[in-house]
């Protein structure tokens, strides 16, 4: 059983006799999207993992892309029947828009297991253990016989529109140069699989030598990696003409 943004209102906290919960079939696997509380929220989702594997995209909470402004989201490239059920329940629709994803993306979004969604954006929780992560949605039951714990809560982070799916980096630079400077650093990744469009990684003082890291969710699984494009930029302009560099650049994908 696939769970997709199970009812909050009157079923959760309620016994087990009355909801989904995982006693209901071999494997129990959730999408949460809309688990914030119901009063003054009105969120639809229930929060409360009830699966094998629990599933809290984004958090589970707020959807990307699902704050925009009610006439845009009305008038949605769907139509207009589409964009209005958006606009009245976007994140507990999102649901299902995932599971559709993940049937044409079945290497795509990777749940990690962690505490808290905080937690895992605090860059922890990664990469995968031995064991792998599951997939969230239809290929979830690939996990099914990986699971030790009594439940498994993972998260994950999604696009904000289709499609949806998200691959997740680990990027380690190492910076070069004589002086530090303020400005912000970019990173693209290429690889046998596609390119990534450029993402901030760093951003304040950039200090020679010093070692930073930070998570990129590429809107592409890159494969094997044959490149990586490392631009800089000053925050203002800097008559000295200072000069950054990259010593090292490690990548690593969740699944390693």
């Amino acid at each position: 059983i696939s769970g997709l943004d199970p009812a909050q209102p009157y079923f959760q906290g309620t016994p087990i006799v009355v909801r989904l919960d995982k006693s209901d079939a071999e494997f129990v696997d959730v999408i949460h999207t809309d688990s914030a509380p119901t009063i003054p929220y009105l969120g639809f989702g229930m929060s409360t993992a009830i699966g094998h594997l629990d599933f809290y995209p984004n958090g589970g909470k707020q959807m990307p892309g699902c704050g925009k402004n009610p006439v845009s989201q009305i008038v949605d490239l769907d139509g207009i029947w589409e964009g209005t059920r958006d606009f009245v329940a976007c994140n507990h629709l999102r649901s299902y828009k995932y599971y559709s994803d993940s049937i044409i993306y079945p290497d795509g979004f990777l749940g990690y297991a962690c505490a808290s969604y905080d937690v895992f954006e605090r860059e922890n929780c990664f990469p995968c253990p031995r064991e792998g992560c599951p997939n969230m949605g239809h290929f979830a039951d690939k996990f099914k016989g990986k699971i030790k714990n009594n439940f498994l809560k993972l998260y994950l982070n999604t696009g904000e529109a289709k499609d949806f799916a998200l691959w997740r980096y680990k990027v380690t630079v190492t910076l070069s140069g004589k002086s530090k400077v303020k400005g912000y650093v970019n990173i693209a990744l290429y690889g046998s699989g596609g390119n990534t469009k450029q993402h901030q990684i760093i951003k304040g003082t950039l200090q020679p030598d010093n070692t930073y890291t930070s998570f990129i969710d590429a809107e592409v699984n890159i494969g094997t990696v044959t490149k990586v494009k490392f631009l800089w930029n000053n925050n203002w302009l800097n008559p000295t003409f200072p000069k950054i560099g990259a010593a090292t650049i490690i990548v690593q994908s969740g699944e390693n």
